[in-house]
């Protein structure tokens, strides 16, 4: 880990490659896992917000999964995160005409439908953040239904924090972002035998 402003950045950012692959995947993130995505406070009224605009894009289980627990839930913790249906798959959920799992939200924004875009946590993927008292930790979350995306990503030559770019502009801002790069740059130079 290395401190980055008031973020401490696992270099596992650079280290890691990866490429999203949804054909290899069909979009598991949104589908497996036991917890919906977190979803940051300020976030919640947006949800609120463009519901309308969503609602074209989702299932009818999405939908019945978000009018009867709202836009986002609490977990255990007190965390926000992404409603579910039946326990599984995350209700803004929308398929391809190949059935893979898209991000309704996405979609929706694609289509100009809404400004509103997908949850910061969900543009990050897999990277996670973590807010702490005096600093924000930024990992790389390694799930094995991502395997397909580290291939991807090594076939490619494509690290992981190149991957995610504009989500962590859009998190962190670009300042912090070509910081982030020029630290790639001398760690990727520090590491070479």
């Amino acid at each position: 880990m290395f401190q980055l402003g008031k973020t401490l950045v696992s270099e596992a950012l650079f280290e890691q490659a990866f490429t999203c692959d949804l054909t290899a995947c069909k979009g598991a993130c949104c589908v497996e896992g036991e917890a919906g995505a977190p979803v940051e406070e300020n976030e919640i009224h947006d949800l609120q917000a463009h519901w309308t605009e969503l609602k074209p894009y989702l299932t009818k289980e999405g939908i019945d999964a978000i009018e009867a627990q709202g836009v986002a839930t609490q977990n255990a913790f007190g965390e926000w995160e992404t409603p579910l249906i039946d326990g599984k798959a995350c209700a803004y959920i929308a398929y391809d005409e190949k059935g893979i799992a898209q991000c309704g939200i996405e979609q929706a924004n694609r289509d100009k439908a809404t400004a509103l875009q997908k949850p910061i946590s969900c543009h990050l993927y897999p990277i996670r953040v973590k807010q702490y008292s005096a600093f924000v930790a930024v990992n790389y979350h390694e799930w094995a239904i991502c395997s397909p995306g580290c291939e991807l990503g090594a076939a490619l030559k494509q690290p992981l924090y190149q991957f995610v770019q504009q989500a962590l502009v859009r998190k962190f801002g670009q300042a912090w972002y070509d910081a982030l790069h020029e630290a790639a740059q001398d760690f990727t130079a520090n590491n070479q035998s």
